[in-house]
């Protein structure tokens, strides 16, 4: 069976240390999590100089600050390791990224440069998931918005069409109360931005 990699799917999960990068690994060591397959192992043995190569290049896209490729996550900002991660993530051209949380915990410049990163995969083609609480962040990056509360998933709105108040009230499960007729049973609470 395929890696999702091989599928041509990223993920940015939401929780950065422990999920998104190794915390007393380098950032050299962090690409083999998931750019593994961009020729950084051959025959089960790990290129160690391609690995340093990718994440040099990841630093210097997304402009990470950082110690170098042999940085350890831990050592790094919130922000930068963010950055780190969505680089990471962008650098290998997925079909589909899945962003949870992409901006929480980051400060202004971080936030906007993962969002326009964002904004120009979606315009690249890629399909993009944003899972956020953050419904500023929505309404910057999304094309259309979901809920999901009480278990349900919402119908999608398109941005255009919809404001704050009412995804705010459909947050609070009103669709579910209700008895929308388009929704779908997940979990947890909160919202999701379709691009």
């Amino acid at each position: 069976m395929p890696r999702s990699g091989a599928l041509g799917f990223g993920f940015v999960p939401e929780e950065r240390l422990g999920r998104g990068a190794v915390p007393d690994m380098s950032l050299a060591e962090n690409t083999l999590l998931t750019a593994h397959r961009h020729a950084l192992a051959r025959h089960g043995f790990v290129r160690h100089g391609a690995a340093r190569d990718f994440a040099l290049a990841t630093i210097a896209d997304f402009n990470v600050k950082a110690g170098g490729a042999q940085a350890v996550a831990r050592s790094l900002s919130g922000g930068n390791l963010q950055k780190f991660i969505v680089g990471r993530e962008i650098r290998q051209h997925p079909r589909v990224l899945v962003a949870a949380q992409p901006t929480w915990g980051v400060d202004v410049g971080a936030a906007a440069q993962i969002r326009q990163a964002l904004l120009d995969l979606r315009d690249a083609g890629v399909a993009v998931l944003v899972i956020s609480e953050e419904l500023d962040e929505l309404f910057e990056i999304c094309d259309r918005i979901a809920v999901i509360a009480q278990g349900r998933l919402s119908e999608a709105r398109p941005r255009a069409d919809t404001h704050a108040g009412e995804i705010g009230l459909l947050m609070s499960g009103s669709f579910v109360a209700g008895g929308a007729h388009s929704e779908r049973h997940f979990s947890p609470a909160g919202a999701l931005g379709l691009d």
